[in-house]
């Protein structure tokens, strides 16, 4: 049994990633860290295994430092902060890990690897992202990643991106190519966001057995 905390537990994705910690067999959630909730990170980690956050830019950063330090994996799915000071506190042999999902979806990693296959053999690509009103960064981390997967497939520049933010929307991203007389689209949707959690599980799962860290991407435990 793996016992978890979530971070922004109150929210949209920390309460359906409770919910579906909750149905599984082998985890057990031990804690939930939220404003709404009245409750901090120190007070829901207790003795968690793993600290799943969807929080903020602004405070995930703090709440996964906080974690490793208190010998706790983390399982990020939080977007538009920089990574580099967890390299600092994982890695090394004793300390806990760290995965960074910018989606969790595995139809997303699989558009986002299949954008990465096709992008060599095209002349030019944008991609188009379409998230809901309350998101808070722009470009996604979806995007994002695709971009610097794409460019480090062609050896050259990140394609640009394109950022749509409207109520109604929930996820989707869209990579449009083109060459001499043809063009060839790679579209996720996302319709609801119990789609995302497949690939928290997962990560909650195998965040202890990483090979190395920090990693980012889910693509690592698919493929």
């Amino acid at each position: 049994m793996i016992r978890v905390a979530v971070a922004g537990a109150a929210g949209r994705m920390g309460a359906t990633t409770c919910e579906a910690i909750e149905g599984a067999d082998d985890l057990q959630l031990t804690g939930r860290a939220d404003p709404l909730l009245g409750t901090e990170v120190a007070d829901a980690l207790g003795d968690a295994e793993v600290l799943v956050d969807f929080t903020t830019p602004e405070t995930a950063l703090a709440n996964a430092l906080q974690a490793l330090r208190a010998g706790v994996h983390v399982v990020i799915g939080t977007t538009g902060f920089d990574p580099a000071p967890l390299a600092a506190e994982t890695g090394a042999q004793g300390q806990p890990n760290v995965l960074i999902a910018p989606n969790f979806a595995i139809g997303a990693v699989l558009m986002m690897r299949f954008a990465e296959q096709a992008a060599p053999h095209m002349a030019k690509a944008e991609i188009i992202e379409l998230h809901h009103d309350r998101k808070l960064d722009a470009p996604s981390g979806t995007a994002a990643r695709t971009a610097e997967l794409m460019a480090k497939a062609t050896g050259g520049e990140e394609p640009p991106i394109h950022s749509v933010r409207l109520p109604g929307l929930v996820a989707n991203q869209e990579v449009l190519l083109g060459d001499l007389g043809q063009t060839l689209s790679i579209r996720h949707d996302t319709t609801s966001r119990e789609s995302f959690m497949p690939g928290v599980l997962l990560a909650v799962r195998r965040v202890g057995a990483l090979e190395r860290s920090p990693v980012v991407g889910l693509e690592h435990l698919l493929f």
